[in-house]
């Protein structure tokens, strides 16, 4: 899962996306209004975390205007302003969701997974885990569980089955899987992407998975089931 972090306070990105990373998650930082909103309407996220006290203006800019473009994005706003008339303009402008600094990791990880799913048209009560032929894997706590029995994956291992997880039986182009291993400041090895294909491949196999990992020559992967 992709998320975007606008946040001026340097130390605190950098644990956000440390602690978020170890979750599973791969995370673009920017500290800046003006570049947040610009990588934000870029699309391609699956959650905006946003701060409000931004040094090029307030970060509810960035709610307005992801809303009045029709952006569904869901969007949590991280912020050291408590007071019940913050948190309830935030919401009425549009945010999914407020937390007032600091925050709990965990409950930050859990609570990005509720609004996903929300936005995805699932209710939050729902089962969260994402399943495929004799796959089944839970985002939440990153555990795969092949014909019935749990299957250890590296995080960029986890990361490619969950987003080919996410588009079973369909093409995934190679951007968009690179988009979800690799954060934006990340440098990629031209063949990053089949590497993690081959690993995940054998793994798969090696547990009696009924599907398996297609090529599609110049575009991307696609996970498609097997007959028994």
């Amino acid at each position: 899962m992709r998320v975007l972090a606008i946040e001026d306070n340097r130390p605190f990105l950098n644990l956000l996306r440390a602690n978020l990373t170890k979750r599973g998650f791969t995370v673009d930082g920017t500290e800046t209004l003006e570049d947040g909103a610009a990588l934000a309407s870029e699309g391609g996220y699956d959650a905006i975390l946003l701060d409000l006290a931004l040094p090029d203006g307030d970060g509810k800019q960035v709610v307005e205007r992801l809303r009045r473009a029709r952006d569904p994005v869901p969007i949590l706003v991280l912020s050291a302003r408590g007071g019940i008339g913050d948190r309830v303009a935030l919401l009425d402008l549009g945010a999914d969701d407020y937390l007032v600094k600091p925050v709990d990791f965990e409950e930050l990880a859990a609570r990005i997974h509720a609004v996903a799913r929300r936005s995805a048209g699932r209710n939050e009560a729902s089962q969260p885990g994402l399943a495929f032929a004799d796959i089944v894997f839970d985002p939440r706590n990153r555990q795969t569980i092949v014909n019935g029995r749990p299957v250890e994956l590296r995080p960029r291992e986890a990361a490619l089955l969950e987003a080919l997880l996410r588009r079973a039986g369909e093409p995934v182009h190679r951007e968009a899987l690179l988009s979800s291993l690799y954060s934006l400041d990340e440098e990629i090895g031209s063949n990053a992407l089949d590497v993690h294909v081959h690993h995940l491949r054998r793994r798969l196999a090696d547990a009696g998975a009924r599907a398996t990992i297609s090529t599609l020559r110049g575009l991307g992967y696609a996970l498609r089931g097997t007959s028994a």
